[in-house]
């Protein structure tokens, strides 16, 4: 293939995984998949290694780009397969990502794979929204090892049954299980329709082209990083069950053969639920690196071979089972960036930004009974400055892109008004470039609920960087008292909860105001 001919199949094949999310955010029950869009679609090689994605959300593609050869290889496919798993330990992140893969044969052979992930507001576990302030996985709910959902054509539908059967509302994971199947559907037909175009050997070859490329592209943009080794350390609150001041400690040292980021040092895993997989903090290393390389990088398995990652087995970045991981997937995967990007900050000073607002403020809700409801959102923060702007306010940063449920649907669907969305002025830290402000999100329940708040950078700040000021730590409220930054608790009707999320750091020394002459 010339350069022209790459470009155009590189094109072909990432709108493959446009099109899947296009299918499932349309045909989704929940506001979590069809509002929020917290779902990835990409496409994988024979082997599970990652060929395109769409732009959807960083820590479930990084982690599936590390987990997927894994998976394929302990698998038995045949055409019509779909596997469904959604276990941390086994390729997952955290329990409510929910993974569907299907293997593409053409004449008998196997060419590749499509795959989505999607959050489910309900999992089955004991809390609403399925992000319990957890102490094992099993209080975190239903856990699905890679299983057959369909075999060879045949949807199991006990099976399905027995996974909805664990949630509170079978008909609305019905819907978006169902929407998740339709979705690889459509992008198998898609890939078949692409390999049949080119033909399976011409397939095939094309992606091993656009691998090299991207690792080429990959090496080039690290090799503009001084060799040597970087070394940054961070800490997270605390882990909800009163472990505080947890270390996450990295040293990326870069060489000709390419980067190691090596986390000895962190924090033993803990009793909460801040652990994670490796996969998850491989995410959030290959999330920093990838914003390094050029924009027109393929998304392809090359453009991560020069990087390695290591942590310590038994680690809060490489737990062992059966340690909790609920918010290991949405707050230990942020710190991991900060880390990374604080050690990066030594090596290449004017393209590495301040610390942005840290995690992805997590709201889990709902009540039991008669008038049963989950319900799940991220809010986003201030981002962190850099030499060349400012950071933007109220906006989700790195780990994720997903969107806020958008008021009129919250109340629409939900016992809950919204009194209060707003930037949280002031909360940026200041510097030559001011970090951006986060957002102020205020509820009003309706009647009685039960809340789970999984929250970081309530006590340690998000950092500036080059002098430039720290963004202010987030607030979580209830009915004006302070809550702590990880609590499950019960409210009444009337009351109010008030989250205040983090701003961003700034950058650079404030410059002196001129002083007018007398």
């Amino acid at each position: 293939m010339n350069a022209i001919e790459l470009s155009l199949f590189a094109s072909r094949i990432e709108a493959v995984c446009e099109e899947m999310g296009a299918s499932l955010q349309r045909s989704a029950f929940s506001p979590n998949i069809k509002d929020r869009l917290d779902f990835s679609c990409a496409v994988f090689d024979p082997h599970g290694a990652l060929c395109a994605q769409a732009a959807h959300i960083p820590v479930h593609l990084g982690s599936m780009a590390y987990a997927m050869a894994g998976i394929v290889e302990q698998v038995e496919w045949a055409a019509g397969d779909m596997v469904i798993l959604n276990d941390p330990f086994l390729g997952g992140t955290h329990l409510p990502d929910v993974t569907l893969i299907a293997p593409l044969f053409i004449g008998g052979r196997l060419v590749g794979f499509v795959a989505n992930r999607a959050h489910h507001a309900d999992i089955g576990a004991a809390t609403p929204g399925s992000m319990p302030v957890s102490r094992s996985l099993e209080e975190e709910g239903l856990v699905i090892p890679p299983s057959y959902l369909v075999r060879r054509g045949r949807l199991d539908d006990a099976f399905l049954a027995s996974i909805t059967g664990a949630t509170r509302n079978p008909f609305e994971a019905r819907g978006d299980f169902t929407a998740q199947i339709s979705a690889n559907r459509r992008g198998l037909a898609r890939l078949e329709a692409l390999v049949e175009g080119l033909g399976a050997a011409a397939y095939l070859a094309a992606l091993a082209e656009l691998d090299a490329y991207a690792e080429r592209l990959a090496r080039s943009a690290l090799s503009g990083i001084p060799a040597g080794c970087y070394r940054f350390r961070d800490v997270m609150d605390d882990d909800g069950h009163g472990v505080e001041a947890i270390p996450v400690v990295v040293a990326v040292t870069v060489d000709e053969a390419g980067v190691r980021v090596d986390f000895a040092g962190t924090a033993p895993q803990v009793p909460g639920n801040i652990n994670c997989p490796l996969s998850v903090a491989a995410a959030g290393v290959y999330y920093v690196f990838r914003c390094l390389m050029p924009s027109h990088t393929p998304a392809a398995a090359g453009a991560f071979r020069p990087i390695e990652v290591v942590a310590p087995p038994g680690s809060l970045l490489n737990a062992r089972r059966p340690a909790a991981v609920a918010a290991g997937n949405v707050e230990t995967s942020s710190r991991v960036v900060d880390v990374v990007l604080g050690a990066l900050a030594e090596a290449i000073p004017g393209r590495i930004p301040a610390a942005s607002h840290g995690g992805m403020n997590n709201l889990a809700m709902g009540a039991r009974g008669e008038r049963a409801w989950d319900y799940y959102e991220t809010m986003g923060g201030g981002m962190g400055a850099g030499r060349d702007g400012g950071g933007l306010s109220a906006v989700q940063t790195h780990m994720t892109n997903t969107l806020n449920t958008p008021i009129e649907v919250l109340e629409m669907r939900y016992p809950l008004r919204v009194k209060r969305y707003a930037v949280r002025r002031g909360s940026g830290g200041g510097g030559r470039r001011p970090g951006g402000d986060g957002l102020v999100r205020e509820f009003q329940f309706l009647e009685p609920a039960t809340v789970t708040l999984l929250t970081e950078r309530r006590i340690q700040s998000p950092w500036g960087l080059a002098g430039g000021g720290d963004g202010a730590p987030g607030r979580n409220l209830l009915n004006g008292d302070p809550l702590e930054p990880k609590v499950t608790l019960k409210v009444r009707s009337g009351d109010t909860l008030t989250v205040e999320t983090p701003g961003g750091g700034g950058w650079g020394e404030a410059l002196a105001a001129k002083q007018e002459p007398h």
